[in-house]
C-alpha cells in the first residue's frame, strides 16, 4: 500500500471513530425526540429468521439488557426498516423499496460472526450491531478505492489525496456510519468503477451488479460500460479501420449494460411474486398494470416521489438544507463543461495558426477568382465547379478539423479535463436533475456524496493559488464540519435532517 493510500486509511478510520462518538456523545446529552423506534413487535412469520432465534431474546437470557437496550434504541429513522427485513424478511408492501444487500447482510453476519453476542444483548441489539460494525468497516474501504479511482483517472496525486480527505469527511458522514445503504453502495459504485476502467470489466460487472442490490441508482452505472464502448467503437472505426470491431464493442458494452439491470429487476420480481401472485387478501392496485412498476409505486404512494411533487413552500427549509450540496455539484458540472470548452478553443486556435497563419479565406479567393477569356456559359459551368469543389474541400477539412478535435478530447487523459471525467459528470447531472425534481430534495446530501466529481472539483479549487480558493476551501470545510455536528445531533437522536 502506498504513501497516500496508508494515510487515507488512517483518515477513514479516524473519521468513523469521531462520528461513532459523537453518536454516542449526543444520545447521552440529549433524549431522543421519537422513540417509538425501540418498539419491536413480533415477525408476521415463524418461519423467520426471528422465529428461529426467539428463544435467545426472552429478557431473562439477556445478561446485559442495559447495552442492548441502548443499541436498539440507536436504530432510527430507515435503520428501523433495514434491521425489521434482516430480523424478519419483507413483510409489508412498503418495505420493498428497501434492496435487499444490506439487511441480507446484516443478517449473515448476526448469525456467524456476532451470534455469540446473542445471548449478551439480545438478537435485535445484535442485528444492529452487525449493522454498524458492516458499514463502518465498508465506507474505510471506499475510502482507500476513492483513492484508487481519483489517482486513475486524475493522474494526480495531490488532488486526488485532497479529494479522498473530503469524502472521508464529507457532509452526509452520518450515513455512512448508521445503518443505511450508503455505505455499501459507495464500496461497490468505487471499487467496481476501479476496476472498469483499469480493463477488469468481468471483475467490474460483479462488484457493480452488487451495487444495484444496495440501491437503485446502482443501475445507472450501466452508462459508463456504454461510455466505454463508444470510446473503443471510434477508436476501432478512425485508427484501426475496422467497423466489425466497432459493432463488437458496442455489441458487448450494451450486453454488460443490460447485465447490471439484472439484479434490480429480479428483486421486482421477487417482490411481485410475493404480492401479486402469493396474495390472498387482493391484489394492490399496481399488480394489474401492463409493466407492473413495485419500486415506482412505493416511492409515489409511499413517499410522495414525483416530478415537481415536492415543490411546495412549506418544503423550503429542505430545499435550503439541501442548497451547500446541490451548489457544489451544479459548480463542479459548469467548472468541467468550461474546462472542456477552454482546452478545445485552444486546439482551434492552434490549429487555424499552423493551417493559415495570415486567416485568409482561401475558399473564397477560389470561388470568385476567374480570369479566362472563354465563353460566358463555359465560364459560368466553371465557377460552379469549381465552387462545389471549394464547399467538398471545406466540408472535408472541416471534417478533418473536427476528427483532430475529437483525437484531442479523448487522448486528454489528465486532470479534471480528462476525458475519463466526462461520464462521471453526465452521471453527477443526472442525479442532480433527480435529487432537486423529483425526489425527497433534502435526500441530495446523502444521494451525491458518493460522486466523485464533487470531491475532484473541490480539490482542484482548493488547491489553486489565490485568495479565493482559499476563501472556497473554508466554506468547503465549514460546510462538512457543520454538517457532521448538525447530522450526528438530529439524526441520532430522532430528529428530522436530510
Amino acid at each position: 500500500m502506498q504513501k497516500s493510500e496508508r494515510l487515507v486509511l488512517r483518515l477513514a478510520i479516524f473519521s468513523r471513530f469521531l462520528l461513532i462518538s459523537l453518536i454516542i456523545t449526543w444520545r447521552f446529552l440529549y433524549p431522543p425526540y421519537d422513540s417509538s423506534a425501540q418498539l419491536n413487535p413480533s415477525c408476521l412469520s415463524s418461519s423467520s429468521t426471528a422465529g428461529d432465534l426467539s428463544h435467545l431474546k426472552e429478557a431473562d437470557r439477556v445478561l446485559w439488557p442495559r447495552a442492548g437496550a441502548a443499541i436498539e434504541g440507536s436504530v432510527v429513522w430507515d435503520s428501523v426498516y433495514f434491521v425489521r427485513i434482516a430480523e424478519c424478511g419483507y413483510e409489508y408492501e412498503q418495505t420493498y423499496a428497501f434492496l435487499p444487500l444490506l439487511p441480507l447482510s446484516i443478517s449473515l453476519l448476526s448469525r456467524s460472526v456476532f451470534a455469540p453476542l446473542i445471548p449478551l444483548i439480545g438478537y435485535r441489539a445484535v442485528l444492529a450491531l452487525s449493522g454498524y460494525a458492516l458499514n463502518n468497516i465498508a465506507f474505510v474501504l471506499a475510502a482507500i478505492y476513492f483513492y484508487k479511482l481519483s489517482f486513475l483517472i486524475l493522474k494526480d496525486s495531490a488532488a486526488s489525496l485532497q479529494a479522498s480527505v473530503l469524502f472521508c469527511f464529507n457532509p452526509a458522514s452520518i450515513f455512512y456510519s448508521s445503518i443505511y445503504s450508503e455505505s455499501l453502495y459507495a464500496l461497490f459504485s468505487l471499487s467496481g468503477l476501479f476496476y472498469l476502467f483499469s480493463g477488469s470489466n468481468y471483475v467490474a460487472i460483479l462488484l457493480l451488479g452488487v451495487c444495484g442490490t444496495a440501491r437503485s441508482n446502482g443501475a445507472i452505472h450501466a452508462g459508463y460500460f456504454c461510455f466505454k464502448a463508444l470510446l473503443q467503437a471510434y477508436d476501432a472505426i478512425t485508427n484501426k479501420n475496422s467497423i466489425s470491431f466497432a459493432l463488437q464493442a458496442i455489441v458487448g458494452g450494451a450486453a454488460y449494460s443490460i447485465c447490471l439491470f439484472v439484479p434490480f429487476a429480479a428483486f421486482q420480481v421477487y417482490g411481485y411474486y410475493n404480492i401479486c401472485v402469493c396474495a390472498s387478501d387482493g391484489l394492490r392496485p399496481w399488480c394489474n398494470s401492463r409493466v407492473p412498476n413495485l419500486y415506482g409505486y412505493l416511492q409515489s404512494h409511499y413517499w410522495g416521489v414525483g416530478f415537481l411533487r415536492y415543490f411546495e413552500v412549506k418544503q423550503l427549509p429542505n430545499f435550503l438544507l439541501a442548497s451547500p450540496i446541490l451548489t457544489i455539484a451544479i459548480a463542479s458540472v459548469i467548472y468541467y463543461a468550461s474546462l472542456l470548452k477552454q482546452t478545445l478553443q485552444s486546439f482551434r486556435m492552434t490549429s487555424d495558426s499552423m493551417t493559415d497563419p495570415q486567416g485568409k479565406d482561401h475558399y473564397q479567393e477560389i470561388i470568385y477568382s476567374d480570369n479566362s477569356s472563354a465563353s460566358a456559359e463555359f465560364k459560368g459551368n466553371h465557377i460552379l465547379q469549381r465552387r462545389k469543389s471549394a464547399y467538398k474541400a471545406n466540408a472535408s477539412e472541416k471534417f478533418h478539423y473536427a476528427k483532430l478535435e475529437m483525437d484531442s478530447f479523448i487522448k486528454f487523459k489528465q486532470g479534471y479535463c480528462s476525458v475519463l471525467v466526462f461520464p462521471f459528470i453526465l452521471h453527477l447531472g443526472f442525479m442532480i436533475f433527480m435529487a432537486f425534481f423529483v425526489m425527497h430534495v433534502q435526500v441530495a446530501t446523502r444521494f451525491l456524496s458518493a460522486s466523485p466529481p464533487i470531491y475532484w472539483f473541490a480539490s482542484y479549487v482548493m488547491l489553486s493559488p489565490g485568495t479565493t480558493s482559499r476563501r472556497v476551501g473554508y466554506v468547503i470545510w465549514s460546510d462538512s464540519i457543520a454538517y457532521i455536528l448538525l447530522g450526528s445531533l438530529l439524526f441520532s437522536n430522532f430528529y428530522p435532517f436530510t
